[in-house]
């Protein structure tokens, strides 16, 4: 299970650029719910040691257990189905006693494991409709659960994923654009149907956000947040009013922002720290991508290429869709900054990600 691995392959840039977003988030959530900073605090403490052993552990004991995990996922799933945790409205975790589990975060994880094996034990029949159905099909068990929860923000991120996952390991473009004339002309008909009145395709609160993003101005109450958040990342000009700051113009101190330490957690760090914070928290996390791409360009086969840079995918897409919904260009979805918002779950998911990169990383082509 574990080897022996030459240290000068060990990507040392990665972890350091870790622990400085996982710190910086700590520090920005004590600030905006002190409460919850310790919660995080033991996040990377867990995560730390779940990294460790997926460091050391070979990468590909992992995929040729890729049908186990995809069968432990679904069963993660129906038992939040049936005995979840009821929270706002959504059952999405699973309550241990000593924190609440949300499995629909490591289900990111297992998936890019899963499909990594999948796509690389069948790239011979990848691009015949037979494959793609099939790849569909285990795709829309998982997911389908995932709707049911209701979780929109984790259904459009393992959705993107799959999609990742699926080009990574060698979609041909005949039929990307065979997909994309298909998806197009969907998602117009989509938007329409839910414009329609008593449309049931969406919850309430889910056409509400949509909604509110197109016209703020009639749908004050729901673009509430959103509205405050930009205030917020632009009221901190360049270097912000501090953290831990008793500034009584103070959005976040007001309690304007809701749920401040985790969807609007970019808010915070505009608000308390500045455009300088702001840049800094994306340059470091871009910084984490190109570090995963990079290991997975030298990866020494195929699965562990397609599973550094779906890793590393689910991170630039997150970030991308976090600071858009703090900055009003997108819809709000709810999807956390990695690293940076609160979340155990979240947290220790994206150490043992980046454990299983690693691991990658120390066993590059060249050997």
């Amino acid at each position: 299970m574990f080897r022996q691995y030459r240290l000068q392959d060990f990507r040392l840039r990665l972890v350091v650029l870790v622990y400085a977003i996982t710190i910086l988030g700590i520090l920005v959530i004590g600030s905006a719910a002190e409460e919850y900073q310790s919660q995080q605090l033991l996040g990377m403490i867990l995560g730390t040691v779940a990294m460790l052993v997926l460091t050391l552990m070979d990468y590909r004991i992992l995929l040729n257990l890729s049908w186990v995990l995809y069968a432990v996922n679904i069963i993660l799933l129906l038992a939040v189905k049936f005995v979840g945790y009821e929270a706002n409205g959504a059952k999405r975790w699973l309550n241990l006693g000593f924190m609440r589990f949300q499995p629909s975060e490591l289900t990111k994880l297992i998936l890019i494991i899963f499909f990594a094996y999948f796509f690389t034990k069948y790239k011979d029949q990848l691009n015949t409709w037979k494959m793609i159905l099939a790849s569909i099909v285990l795709l829309l068990i998982p997911l389908g659960l995932v709707i049911a929860q209701p979780h929109l923000s984790a259904t459009i991120t393992i959705a993107y994923l799959f999609c990742v996952l699926f080009f990574v390991a060698g979609l041909s473009y005949k039929v990307i654009g065979g997909i994309i004339a298909v998806t197009v002309p969907s998602i117009i008909i989509f938007l329409n149907l839910i414009m329609q009145e008593g449309q049931t395709i969406l919850n309430e609160y889910q056409l509400d956000r949509i909604m509110a993003w197109l016209n703020p101005a009639e749908y004050g109450d729901d673009a509430y947040q959103q509205q405050n958040s930009i205030i917020a990342i632009g009221s901190g000009q360049l270097y912000g009013k501090g953290l831990y700051n008793n500034d009584i113009s103070s959005l976040k101190n007001g309690n304007f922002i809701v749920e401040p330490q985790t969807d609007f957690i970019f808010a915070v760090t505009g608000e308390e720290l500045g455009f300088i914070g702001c840049a800094a928290v994306i340059i470091l996390l871009t910084l984490i991508t190109l570090e995963c791409l990079w290991i997975g360009r030298n990866a020494r086969d195929q699965e562990g290429m397609i599973i550094c840079c779906g890793f590393g995918g689910l991170i630039a897409f997150q970030t991308f869709a976090n600071v858009c919904v703090a900055t009003g260009l997108m819809p709000n979805t709810g999807i956390p900054l990695p690293f940076v918002s609160y979340g155990l779950t979240s947290l220790v998911m994206l150490y043992m990600g980046v454990g299983i990169v690693l691991n990658v990383g120390l066993q590059p082509k060249k050997y």
